[in-house]
Protein backbone atom coordinates (compact mmCIF):
# COMPACT_ATOMS: atom_id res chain seq x y z
CA UNK A 1 0.00 0.00 0.00
CA UNK A 2 0.97 3.40 -0.65
CA UNK A 3 1.58 5.96 1.75
CA UNK A 4 0.78 9.53 1.28
CA UNK A 5 1.56 12.08 3.51
CA UNK A 6 -0.82 15.22 3.64
CA UNK A 7 0.51 18.54 2.98
CA UNK A 8 0.38 21.34 6.19
CA UNK A 9 0.35 24.54 6.81
CA UNK A 10 3.93 25.76 5.63
CA UNK A 11 4.92 22.75 3.87
CA UNK A 12 4.99 22.25 0.43
CA UNK A 13 6.04 19.41 -1.92
CA UNK A 14 8.88 20.05 -4.37
CA UNK A 15 7.67 17.99 -7.52
CA UNK A 16 4.35 16.41 -7.85
CA UNK A 17 4.88 12.93 -9.84
CA UNK A 18 3.68 12.67 -13.45
CA UNK A 19 1.00 10.48 -14.36
CA UNK A 20 3.94 8.45 -15.86
CA UNK A 21 5.57 7.86 -12.68
CA UNK A 22 8.38 10.44 -13.51
CA UNK A 23 9.02 13.53 -11.84
CA UNK A 24 7.43 16.56 -13.45
CA UNK A 25 9.38 18.88 -14.99
CA UNK A 26 10.02 22.27 -12.41
CA UNK A 27 9.10 25.16 -14.20
CA UNK A 28 11.29 28.17 -13.03
CA UNK A 29 10.09 30.76 -15.27
CA UNK A 30 7.29 32.62 -15.70
CA UNK A 31 4.86 31.97 -18.02
CA UNK A 32 4.05 35.61 -18.94
CA UNK A 33 7.46 37.52 -19.25
CA UNK A 34 9.97 34.88 -19.39
CA UNK A 35 11.79 36.12 -16.39
CA UNK A 36 12.84 33.41 -13.97
CA UNK A 37 10.88 33.90 -10.31
CA UNK A 38 11.94 32.85 -6.62
CA UNK A 39 10.41 30.04 -4.95
CA UNK A 40 7.93 30.75 -1.88
CA UNK A 41 6.94 29.10 1.16
CA UNK A 42 3.09 28.75 0.77
CA UNK A 43 2.54 29.91 4.07
CA UNK A 44 3.27 33.16 2.18
CA UNK A 45 0.63 33.51 -0.30
CA UNK A 46 -1.96 31.41 2.29
CA UNK A 47 -1.67 34.59 4.58
CA UNK A 48 -1.92 37.01 1.80
CA UNK A 49 -4.91 36.01 -0.41
CA UNK A 50 -8.35 37.69 -0.80
CA UNK A 51 -9.96 34.46 -2.26
CA UNK A 52 -10.54 30.58 -1.26
CA UNK A 53 -7.25 28.72 -0.28
CA UNK A 54 -9.00 26.38 -2.63
CA UNK A 55 -6.92 27.46 -5.68
CA UNK A 56 -3.96 26.56 -4.09
CA UNK A 57 -2.75 22.98 -5.18
CA UNK A 58 0.10 21.25 -3.05
CA UNK A 59 2.99 22.52 -5.44
CA UNK A 60 5.89 24.46 -4.46
CA UNK A 61 5.47 28.40 -5.92
CA UNK A 62 7.13 31.30 -7.49
CA UNK A 63 7.14 34.81 -6.86
CA UNK A 64 7.72 36.93 -9.89
CA UNK A 65 8.76 40.42 -9.36
CA UNK A 66 8.46 41.96 -13.15
CA UNK A 67 7.32 45.63 -12.66
CA UNK A 68 5.00 44.62 -15.67
CA UNK A 69 3.78 41.01 -15.69
CA UNK A 70 0.66 40.84 -14.06
CA UNK A 71 1.84 37.61 -12.21
CA UNK A 72 2.54 37.48 -8.87
CA UNK A 73 2.91 33.28 -8.10
CA UNK A 74 3.18 30.39 -10.25
CA UNK A 75 3.26 27.27 -9.24
CA UNK A 76 6.18 25.16 -10.55
CA UNK A 77 3.80 22.50 -12.32
CA UNK A 78 2.93 25.24 -14.83
CA UNK A 79 -0.43 24.46 -13.59
CA UNK A 80 -1.68 28.06 -12.77
CA UNK A 81 -0.51 31.42 -11.87
CA UNK A 82 -1.91 34.29 -9.32
CA UNK A 83 -2.08 37.87 -9.63
CA UNK A 84 -2.17 40.63 -7.56
CA UNK A 85 -5.90 41.13 -7.94
CA UNK A 86 -6.42 38.26 -5.87
CA UNK A 87 -4.17 39.27 -2.54
CA UNK A 88 -4.50 41.57 0.23
CA UNK A 89 -2.13 43.39 -0.42
CA UNK A 90 -0.36 45.26 -3.32
CA UNK A 91 2.64 44.04 -4.47
CA UNK A 92 6.18 46.47 -4.39
CA UNK A 93 7.59 45.09 -6.79
CA UNK A 94 4.99 45.33 -9.49
CA UNK A 95 4.67 49.77 -8.23
CA UNK A 96 8.25 50.03 -7.43
CA UNK A 97 7.62 54.14 -7.91
CA UNK A 98 4.00 54.41 -6.85
CA UNK A 99 4.30 56.34 -3.22
CA UNK A 100 1.68 54.32 -1.44
CA UNK A 101 2.53 50.30 -2.13
CA UNK A 102 4.00 49.25 1.08
CA UNK A 103 8.01 48.33 0.58
CA UNK A 104 8.30 47.18 4.27
CA UNK A 105 4.89 44.97 5.33
CA UNK A 106 6.24 44.81 8.69
CA UNK A 107 6.59 48.18 10.46
CA UNK A 108 4.13 49.95 6.76
CA UNK A 109 6.58 51.77 5.36
CA UNK A 110 6.43 53.10 1.42
CA UNK A 111 8.40 55.41 -0.44
CA UNK A 112 6.22 58.02 -0.24
CA UNK A 113 6.61 57.95 4.20
CA UNK A 114 10.34 57.70 3.41
CA UNK A 115 10.29 61.00 0.92
CA UNK A 116 8.20 62.36 3.99
CA UNK A 117 10.56 61.69 6.33
CA UNK A 118 13.31 62.92 4.78
CA UNK A 119 11.66 65.88 3.68
CA UNK A 120 10.96 66.66 7.33
CA UNK A 121 14.12 65.72 8.75
CA UNK A 122 16.57 65.86 6.08
CA UNK A 123 17.48 62.70 6.51
CA UNK A 124 15.80 58.71 7.39
CA UNK A 125 17.80 55.77 9.25
CA UNK A 126 14.61 53.66 8.49
CA UNK A 127 16.92 50.61 7.23
CA UNK A 128 18.69 50.91 10.85
CA UNK A 129 15.13 51.18 12.43
CA UNK A 130 13.57 48.25 10.34
CA UNK A 131 17.47 45.89 10.97
CA UNK A 132 17.38 46.87 14.60
CA UNK A 133 13.57 45.39 14.32
CA UNK A 134 14.60 42.14 12.62
CA UNK A 135 17.20 41.83 14.67
CA UNK A 136 15.11 41.07 17.37
CA UNK A 137 12.66 38.76 15.45
CA UNK A 138 9.52 41.33 15.42
CA UNK A 139 8.87 41.24 11.81
CA UNK A 140 7.17 38.41 9.83
CA UNK A 141 8.12 39.47 6.49
CA UNK A 142 7.92 35.72 5.98
CA UNK A 143 4.26 35.82 5.97
CA UNK A 144 3.59 39.64 5.27
CA UNK A 145 6.12 40.10 2.65
CA UNK A 146 4.49 38.65 -0.65
CA UNK A 147 8.58 38.10 -1.69
CA UNK A 148 8.55 35.77 1.26
CA UNK A 149 11.48 36.95 2.75
CA UNK A 150 13.38 40.49 4.26
CA UNK A 151 12.56 44.06 2.81
CA UNK A 152 15.83 45.62 3.30
CA UNK A 153 16.91 45.44 0.04
CA UNK A 154 14.28 47.24 -1.25
CA UNK A 155 13.85 48.98 1.19
CA UNK A 156 17.67 50.16 0.89
CA UNK A 157 17.10 51.04 -2.92
CA UNK A 158 13.83 52.88 -1.97
CA UNK A 159 16.00 55.37 0.10
CA UNK A 160 19.03 55.38 -2.43
CA UNK A 161 16.39 56.38 -4.98
CA UNK A 162 14.42 58.83 -2.91
CA UNK A 163 17.76 60.44 -1.82
CA UNK A 164 19.06 60.58 -5.82
CA UNK A 165 15.16 62.24 -6.87
CA UNK A 166 15.80 64.85 -4.07
CA UNK A 167 19.53 65.84 -5.26
CA UNK A 168 18.39 65.64 -8.73
CA UNK A 169 15.30 68.16 -8.18
CA UNK A 170 17.60 70.14 -5.60
CA UNK A 171 19.67 70.94 -8.71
Amino acid sequence: MERRSKLTIGQHSQRQAAPTGRAAAVVEICPHCGRRGRPVDTRTIKALLNVTLEVLHPVTYRFCATPDCPNVYFAEDGSHVLGEDQLRVRVHQKHPHDADVLVCYCFFHSPGSVRAEIAAHGATDVVERVTALTKVDACACDIRNPQGSCCLGNLQRVVKDVKSAEIQQAN
